[in-house]
Parts: C-alpha cells; structure tokens; sequence
C-alpha cells in the first residue's frame, strides 16, 4: 500500500501527463468554437449593417440554425455510436407527408395525426437499426435504401390519393389543436410586445401592425432545438447510457465483452434519429401549412457536414451534441449571411463543401493525437 502511494506521488511513468494544449486541441468542439468565432468575425465586419443582426435577422438566421440542430442532435448520437442514417431528409419528406394526408385528407384530429406519424417514423427507425445489427450490414447501404423507398412512397402516396405532389390545408384543420401548437405555435409574445413597448426591438411603423414588434414571439422550432441540444448533451455525458453509445461506436466487440448491450444502444439511436427528423417535420408543415414531396431533400448531409464540424470523427466513438450545434450554427448564419452580405446565394454549397473538407482534415489530425498515430 505505502509503495503505491510513493509510486503516485513520485509520478508513475505509465500515467502520460496531458498538457494544457493537448487536452484542449482533443476537445470535440474545438472546430465548431474556432468555426463560429471566425464566421461571427466575418459577418460582424462585412454584413453588420445590412439588417443581419437586427431583432428581425437574428430571428431568420437562428430559425435556419434551429432546423440544422434538431436533426444533427440525432445524427451526432448515431455517428457517435459508429453508424450513418442517410435516410434522414427522406424521413423528413415522408412524415410531413404522413401528417397531412392524415389530417387533410383522411379528417383525422391534427394530435392523432402527429402521433401515429411519430409512431409510424420511430417504428421505421428501428426497422433501419434492426437490418444493421443483425445482418452486419453497412448502415450507409441499409440506410441508403431507405432514402430511396421512404422518397417514393412521399411521392407515389398523394400522386395516388390527392393527384398532387403537395398538400395544402394543414394550418386551418390544425386551429385550436392542442398538439399542434407545441410544434407550430410562438412563446413569450408576451415580453416581446413590452420589448417593442420600450423601444428594445424594431416594430413596425406604418399599417395595420403599427407598434407591434417586428418579431412577436419565439417559435417552437428553436424551442424543440435547444430541448434537444440539451437532452442529448446530458445524456451523452452524465449517464452510464452515453458512456455505452461512446464504447459501441469506439470499440463495438470490446464494449459487448464488457457487458454494453451494442445491439440495443444503436437501434435507439436510430430510433432517435427518426424522432428527431419526425420533429424537423412537423415543425415545418406546422409553420408552412402544406407538406412537399420534395422537404428534407439533402438534409441527411447537411446534418452529418454539422456533426463533422462539431468535431464528431467519422469513425465513431468521438464527438460532442454541443460541437454538433455549433456546426448547424454556423450553417444557419453563413446560409443567411450570405444575403446579408450580397453574396450569391449559390455560392453556399461551395462553402459546405469547403468547411466539411477543413473539418475531415482538422478530425483525423485530432484522432492521430489521440490514438498517437503519426
């Protein structure tokens, strides 16, 4: 006993001390922080005076950024765990479609609607994570047919019943329906009408909305966002459930000898990623009043380029739900700044395609220090 404690005290040369540095460059969220540092310095010197960071354009670019959180909170926690959902937009397109022809077309109440397509979705979810773990195969091909057959039946379903590919009529069946307002409804209109009261916020001074606030209320959308954010932050980093989904992306066959039931933590974490895409939608189809064939087409890449910004390495077994957020954060303002600033707007997937590349290159520099590869 007394040689182990002179052993520690006198250092053990088995234990490596990590230095201030290197415990911060192995920080998940380093590339996400660096990222919205330097695109906040961007846009604050070239686009401050166009209206971007006004009440009103604070709004635009945090409801973009909010979109880009609620689905790469799931598609953190899945990478994390070592597997892809790339059936993801697709998920958005068919449960928003699922919603209004349940509602619109079939006169079901709005709340009953919703239900059953988040049944329906989280059902189909663990379809996906069952195929993977039981087949072995890769969740980037499984998922990937998914994207094609939850694609054709959003199209192929109200073409047969509605002759359309879009469906309107959502917002007037969904008056006064008490579920639907928690994913389309504003909070705290109330602080913003004293804000436009007290000169705080801009209000509109001229029309029939005379002296209201320009912005009126905070949607349920950046609501679901910041609910998500913090679930998964506190359930990947304070319960034993986020140490097993960190040891079955990092070492699937090591964590099932240590008792981790591997199996079951993916196919919730795919069951997870389709919750996540089925609240994405129902916000959306609340806010537009229709559902598209076409909604969520590329967002299953969106999310990912998210969560490899936030420091998530492809490989699984590393990442952050906070660098994840940080990534859908920088979408949000770079996707708007760019009007702001007069930028071609086209000019945004250059920057995805750029950004995820600094990412990869940033990540596997980041794993190599921490495997201490060279």
């Amino acid at each position: 006993m007394s040689e182990t404690v002179q052993s520690t005290a006198g250092g053990d040369e088995r234990i490596k001390e990590i230095s201030p540095l290197r415990r911060a460059l192995i920080r998940p969220e380093l590339g996400g922080m660096v990222g919205t540092v330097a695109v906040f310095t961007f846009f604050l010197l070239f686009a401050f005076d166009s209206g971007m960071f006004n009440s009103q354009g604070i709004m635009n670019w945090s409801i973009v950024s909010a979109q880009f959180m609620i689905i790469a909170v799931g598609a953190c926690l899945l990478m994390i765990a070592g597997e892809f959902d790339l059936s993801v937009g697709s998920m958005i397109g068919f449960a928003g479609m699922m919603i209004a022809i349940f509602s619109v077309t079939l006169s079901w109440p709005v709340w009953m609607a919703i239900l059953v397509t988040f049944a329906l979705c989280v059902t189909i979810g663990a379809l996906n994570g069952y195929i993977v773990v039981r087949t072995g195969l890769p969740s980037f091909i499984v998922t990937l047919a998914f994207l094609f057959i939850l694609r054709g039946f959003t199209i192929y379903l109200p073409q047969t019943i509605e002759r359309k590919t879009i469906i309107g009529g959502i917002k007037d069946v969904a008056e006064g329906d008490w579920l639907a307002s928690i994913f389309g409804g504003k909070v705290f209109q109330g602080l913003f009408v004293w804000l436009g009261d007290n000169g705080l916020i801009e209000t509109f001074s001229r029309g029939s909305r005379e002296g209201q606030p320009v912005v009126d209320g905070i949607p349920m959308l950046l609501i679901w966002a910041i609910g998500l954010i913090i679930f998964g932050h506190v359930l990947l980093t304070k319960t034993k459930f986020g140490n097993w989904i960190f040891a079955a992306g990092g070492d699937a066959e090591a964590a099932r000898n240590s008792g981790v039931p591997v199996n079951r933590v993916k196919v919730l974490m795919f069951m997870f990623t389709a919750f996540c895409a089925t609240v994405f939608a129902t916000c959306q189809v609340m806010e537009f009043g229709s559902a598209g064939a076409d909604r969520g087409l590329l967002k299953e890449f969106e999310a990912i380029i998210a969560v490899v910004i936030g420091g998530a390495l492809l490989t699984g077994g590393y990442g952050s739900v906070l660098g994840a957020a940080l990534g859908a954060l920088i979408f949000g303002v770079v996707q708007q700044g760019l009007f702001f600033a007069g930028v071609e707007s086209s000019l945004f997937r250059v920057f995805l395609g750029v950004i995820l590349l600094g990412a990869v290159i940033l990540n596997t520099y980041i794993r190599r220090i921490i495997t201490g590869e060279r």
